[in-house]
This record gives structure tokens, C-alpha cells and sequence, in this order.
């Protein structure tokens, strides 16, 4: 379709002139430019078979033409620029030379990638980690060793420059990052594709390096990019289009700047598609650690944690019999079998025909309101039962002093009868196809 292709062309040229003229404030003439680059692309359409290409053109046409709605309205005196800076291209990028457009531009960049710095650590400690000793080890020696010990790290022997983690949906990976977050002395940038990818021609680049600038200025630090196969998907692909071949090329670039960054900048990555990672990235990390499928003594420790200081009569044997009976579940798929039970007692309340009175109970958190006695949903045939319903005590104004009863095997039993694994077998041999050809053991 060489045709639409030249069509394509001549519309990215008249966008990429439209966001000059846009920056530098000539609305009128970058209004032109955008009309005549959606004329192009409507044209395009037309041609275009692809439909994962063609949804991408449409998404892109919809922001151009909201822009040249908005110079539109700006052109015939109907709104001032001001009133549409959050809705368009912001003012810095629309900055004129004279107004400091270069430094406004690049505090707005500055600005959008300072929220992606952790500045409250996410308080998940490498125990909290449930197994994936290697992983957790070979992070210590990337994160902590280069910034205690830089000693060690003289001639040959460099720090490590970048860590891959991959794995099933739902293994821990970004888990193992906030550990990191946690336990790591350094600055630590957590960012995804929608921080780096911008509407706006030549930007997305931009804002790559600007996001590695600022990791060595506030160096020691750690660049955590979650699904980078988003952003680094292999080349050649259907769809790709230029803008994202020139981030990843950026992404490159940057990253072979970060080997020879003395351990100062480490990147760490997460995915759950390696093979979709393009193989110029996937060769610039150090390490590829597979991060898989937790055994049964790291899915009773993920149960307990999960389960944390919420009331319950489970003992270590039952921690360890939901271990063993949940062959095959992710550390999500067990969270969310945790989140259906935390429910099961107050299922319980809102079903009981019976209460018994209890006096100093155990485990009232801090919050709930402090009561003479308080009524706990039983067996009627209980000898300590007295008849009523949770609506009837409520009534009574009786509310708060009603209490779900603790957590029991039983009740995982009965969700675990219903609940089902997420992660299918053939994910599991892709990912364990991986770790042969490029990977290692988490």
C-alpha cells in the first residue's frame, strides 16, 4: 500500500509543522497545518487494511482534531490560549523562544516525571517477599552492595546496570519492586508506558532522556519501568509506528549510557510477555531472572501475610494445608482468594439468626468503637444463643456493638471449592522456554 503509506507521510510532516507553529503560539497557522494533516490522514484511512494500524491513526486523529477545535475557538476570539492550556499542548510547550521556551519546556518534563518518583517508601520488606531467594539476592547485590560498599566495585568488576524480572500475571514481580523501593538508599523512579509516551511528535524521546538525566542527577537510583514490553515491543511488528521506534531507540541509547554508569543508575524492568520484548533491549540487562509460580511453603507464607492481623483461629498446619491444596496459584490469584474469605465472617453477621455475648473480646482493632459487651453471630444451637438479626440490633441501635466472627479453615474451604488458578500451562512453558534460551532461576 505504497500509496497510503506516502500518504501517512506527508500528514505526519504537516503534524510535525502544525506543533512547531503550536509551540511557538502562531495558532493561526498551526491550525492550518493540523486541518491539512487530518485531511491527509482521513485519506489514509481509506487505504489503510490494518485494523490494529488504522485504531492507532484513529486515536491520533481524534487528539489532532480536539487541538484544532481548540486553536480554532482561540483564532476566533472565542477563548484565550490560558483556557485551554490543560487541554491541548500545555503553555510550556507553547512558550515562545523570548518567554524561555527551552527552560519552561524542560521544567514541564521535569514536572511530569516528578510524580513518578517514590518519595514514600511502599514499607514491603524482602521477607515480605515469599520465596525467590536467588531473585531477592542478586537485587541486594545490584541495589545495596554499590552504594555501601563502592569499594568493591573497582576495574573489571562493575555493578550491575540492569535486571529484567518476567514471569506469569500475578508472581510478584512488581511486589519484589516495591521491596526494592523499600530497601534500597537510593532514588527510586516508577514509571509505566503512559509516562513516557506523549501525543506530541519528538516528546515521548525527550522525555526518555530527560527521565535518565534526572536518575544520574539524583544518582544513586533505580528506574522502574512495569510492563516495558509496552514501550519495547520487538521491531518490525504490525502497527509499530515511528514514534515508537524512535523510544526505543532513545530507550537504547540511554541504557548503554546506564553501563557505564560506575552502579550509580541501576534500570529494572518487569514484563510478562519476554518474547514480545524486543532482542536489542532484552540483551542491554544484565540479568534476566525468571520470577515464577510460587511453591507450597511460599503460598502459605503469601496466605499469611495477606490474611495479616485480621481476627482469625487459623494455626501453622492449616497455613500450611492451604499451601499445599493451591498447586498452580499466582500470589494475585491467592490475594484475591484471601479478599473472598476477609468476607466470609461478615456473610456470616448479615445471615445469623442466633448471637452469644461476649465481654473483652481478642483482636478488637484500634477503631472499633469500645463497647460494655459486644454480639457475635453463633449456632442456634449453642447453649449461650439468644434469637435476633443483624437489621433487628440495628434497630435497636445495637450496631456497634455487633462484631464478625473470626476467620476459620473452614472458610477458605469453602471459597477455595470455587475459586480457579489464573495462570494457564502453556504461559507456563513459554516462560520456562525463556529462562532456557536467556534467563535464570528467581
Amino acid at each position: 500500500m505504497e500509496g497510503g503509506a506516502s500518504i501517512r507521510e506527508k500528514a505526519i510532516a504537516f503534524v510535525n509543522d502544525a506543533v512547531r507553529e503550536d509551540k511557538d503560539g502562531n495558532y493561526e497557522a498551526a491550525f492550518k497545518l493540523y486541518m491539512k494533516a487530518l485531511d491527509h490522514f482521513t485519506c489514509y484511512l481509506k487505504y489503510e487494511k490494518n485494523p490494529r494500524l488504522a485504531e492507532m491513526v484513529n486515536k491520533k486523529f481524534k487528539e489532532y482534531l480536539e487541538r484544532a477545535e481548540e486553536l480554532h475557538a482561540i483564532v476566533q476570539g472565542k477563548k484565550n490560549a490560558k483556557e485551554v492550556s490543560g487541554t491541548g499542548a500545555s503553555g510550556a510547550q507553547r512558550a515562545k523562544p523570548q518567554d524561555g521556551g527551552e527552560d519552561a519546556e524542560l521544567a514541564k518534563m521535569k514536572g511530569q516525571l516528578g510524580s513518578a518518583i517514590v518519595t514514600e517508601k511502599p514499607n514491603v520488606k524482602w521477607d515480605d517477599v515469599a520465596g525467590l531467594q536467588a531473585a531477592k539476592e542478586a537485587l541486594k547485590e545490584a541495589v545495596v552492595l554499590p552504594v555501601k560498599f563502592p569499594q568493591f566495585f573497582t576495574g573489571k568488576r562493575k555493578a550491575w546496570s540492569g535486571f529484567l524480572l518476567y514471569g506469569p500475571p500475578g508472581t510478584g514481580k512488581s511486589y519484589l519492586a516495591k521491596a526494592v523501593a523499600t530497601e534500597a538508599d537510593s532514588t527510586f523512579f516508577s514509571i509505566s508506558s503512559s509516562d513516557l509516551v506523549s501525543k506530541w511528535m519528538g516528546e515521548s524521546e525527550k522525555l526518555v532522556s530527560q527521565l535518565f538525566n534526572m536518575a544520574r542527577e539524583q544518582a544513586p537510583s533505580i528506574i522502574f519501568i512495569d510492563e516495558i514490553d509496552a514501550l519495547c515491543g520487538a521491531r518490525g511488528e504490525n502497527g509499530e509506528s515511528e514514534a515508537s521506534r524512535r523510544i526505543k531507540t532513545e530507550i537504547l541509547v540511554q541504557m548503554q549510557g546506564v553501563g557505564n554508569s560506575s552502579g550509580k543508575v541501576l534500570v529494572l524492568a518487569a514484563t510478562n510477555t519476554p518474547y514480545a520484548l524486543d532482542q536489542a533491549v532484552r540483551r542491554r540487562f544484565d540479568k534476566r531472572i525468571y520470577i515464577p509460580l510460587p511453591d507450597a511453603a511460599a503460598r502459605a507464607h503469601i496466605f499469611r501475610v495477606h490474611v495479616g492481623e485480621t481476627p482469625n483461629d487459623l494455626t501453622d498446619e492449616d497455613y500450611q494445608s492451604l499451601g499445599a491444596v493451591t498447586e498452580g496459584f499466582s500470589g494475585s490469584d491467592i490475594d484475591h482468594v484471601v479478599k473472598d474469605v476477609l468476607y466470609e465472617p461478615v456473610r456470616k453477621v448479615q445471615e445469623a439468626t442466633h448471637f452469644v455475648t461476649i465481654k473483652n473480646p481478642a483482636n478488637v482493632s484500634a477503631d472499633t468503637p469500645v463497647e460494655d459487651e459486644y454480639y457475635v453471630p453463633c449456632s442456634p444451637g449453642d447453649s449461650r444463643a439468644w434469637p435476633s438479626t443483624l437489621d433487628e440490633l440495628a434497630r435497636l441501635g445495637y450496631a456497634a456493638r455487633v462484631l464478625p466472627p473470626p476467620i476459620t479453615a473452614n472458610d477458605f474451604r469453602k471459597v477455595l471449592l470455587r475459586a480457579r488458578p489464573t495462570v494457564a500451562a502453556a504461559d507456563l512453558e513459554l516462560h520456562e522456554r525463556f529462562t532456557r534460551e536467556f534467563g535464570e532461576e528467581g
